[in-house]
């Protein structure tokens, strides 16, 4: 994956929360409020998230216990499975923590020993934050649903959430589309 691409992936994700958050508003609320646990986006978030790493779990060379893979993929799958039974609780804050840490590696390869582009870093920031708040979640998933109540009680706050998100946002896919020339 190339720099300009890592960097505009986040960019565009990024806008799209704080255009959702600008626009959509209080609105938008319900929505958001009611994804921690929704099965919905338990099967999209946790579902791609398995899915995801089930697939690297594939591609193990001999180093990484790739003799092993088959064993792995079984007992890692029938994990997978079992969690929408037995922990169904924030599955999808879960499965929202693993799309993001699993999609931080290739990201962070592009911009990988790349010291001649300074202006990666807002990309490598953004990553990093993102990260953070992924451990967060994954080991406190009802924290998402606290801060979203927190957010919606007063309409400035989601429409500063929505700034900053846009604002950043908006500086990635600039700084992603300065990288060609």
């Amino acid at each position: 994956m190339s720099l300009a691409v890592a960097t505009l992936i986040p960019g565009l994700i990024l806008f799209a929360l704080g255009a959702l958050l600008l626009i959509g508003g209080a609105s938008t609320g319900p929505l958001l409020k009611a994804l921690p646990r929704s099965f919905a986006a338990t099967l999209v978030l946790f579902g791609g998230a398995a899915c995801w790493f089930l697939s690297n779990v594939l591609d193990l060379t001999a180093a990484d216990f790739g003799d092993y893979k088959r064993i792995l993929f079984g007992v890692f799958g029938l994990v997978a499975l079992l969690a929408f039974k037995f922990a169904p609780d924030f599955l999808a804050v879960r499965g929202l923590a693993g799309l993001i840490l699993l999609g931080a590696s290739p990201l962070l390869s592009a911009a990988y020993m790349r010291y001649e582009v300074p202006s990666r870093l807002f990309m490598v920031t953004a990553v990093y934050v993102a990260i953070a708040l992924a451990l967060y979640l994954g080991a406190a998933p009802f924290r998402l649903r606290d801060f979203l109540q927190w957010l919606f009680v007063r309409p400035t706050r989601v429409r500063v959430a929505g700034g900053l998100a846009t604002g950043y946002g908006l500086l990635l896919v600039v700084v992603a589309l300065t990288y060609g020339t």
